[in-house]
Protein backbone atom coordinates (compact mmCIF):
# COMPACT_ATOMS: atom_id res chain seq x y z
CA UNK A 1 0.00 0.00 0.00
CA UNK A 2 1.24 3.53 -1.02
CA UNK A 3 2.09 6.46 1.51
CA UNK A 4 -1.14 8.70 0.34
CA UNK A 5 -3.50 5.92 1.08
CA UNK A 6 -1.94 4.95 4.69
CA UNK A 7 -1.96 8.72 5.17
CA UNK A 8 -5.69 9.01 3.71
CA UNK A 9 -6.78 6.10 6.33
CA UNK A 10 -4.79 7.68 9.00
CA UNK A 11 -6.60 10.81 8.51
CA UNK A 12 -10.09 9.32 7.95
CA UNK A 13 -9.11 8.20 11.77
CA UNK A 14 -8.22 11.27 13.23
CA UNK A 15 -4.32 10.27 13.52
CA UNK A 16 -1.75 13.03 12.89
CA UNK A 17 0.76 11.51 10.34
CA UNK A 18 3.26 14.21 10.69
CA UNK A 19 6.53 12.74 9.64
CA UNK A 20 6.14 9.26 10.49
CA UNK A 21 7.75 7.22 8.22
CA UNK A 22 5.52 3.94 6.72
CA UNK A 23 6.08 1.86 9.55
CA UNK A 24 5.13 3.86 12.23
CA UNK A 25 2.53 5.46 10.42
CA UNK A 26 0.64 1.53 9.87
CA UNK A 27 1.82 0.99 13.58
CA UNK A 28 -0.46 4.09 15.14
CA UNK A 29 -3.43 2.83 12.80
CA UNK A 30 -2.67 -0.67 14.48
CA UNK A 31 -2.51 1.00 17.98
CA UNK A 32 -5.51 3.20 17.46
CA UNK A 33 -7.85 0.01 16.45
CA UNK A 34 -6.54 -1.91 19.48
CA UNK A 35 -4.65 -4.35 17.43
CA UNK A 36 -0.81 -5.42 18.02
CA UNK A 37 1.80 -3.06 16.54
CA UNK A 38 3.16 -6.47 14.34
CA UNK A 39 3.60 -4.78 10.83
CA UNK A 40 6.72 -5.10 9.81
CA UNK A 41 7.79 -7.19 12.53
CA UNK A 42 9.03 -10.34 11.33
CA UNK A 43 5.78 -11.93 12.23
CA UNK A 44 3.84 -11.76 8.95
CA UNK A 45 4.35 -16.19 8.39
CA UNK A 46 3.12 -16.51 12.06
CA UNK A 47 1.09 -13.72 13.05
CA UNK A 48 -2.75 -15.61 11.74
CA UNK A 49 -3.92 -12.31 10.62
CA UNK A 50 -4.44 -12.76 6.39
CA UNK A 51 -7.23 -10.56 6.90
CA UNK A 52 -5.63 -8.02 7.62
CA UNK A 53 -5.37 -4.65 5.59
CA UNK A 54 -1.49 -4.62 5.74
CA UNK A 55 -0.72 -8.33 5.54
CA UNK A 56 -0.03 -8.27 1.64
CA UNK A 57 2.71 -5.76 2.43
CA UNK A 58 3.74 -6.91 5.83
CA UNK A 59 7.74 -8.72 6.13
Amino acid sequence: MKMTEIRAIARERGLNCGRMNKTELVHAIQRQEGNVECYNSGQVQSCGQDRCLWHADCR
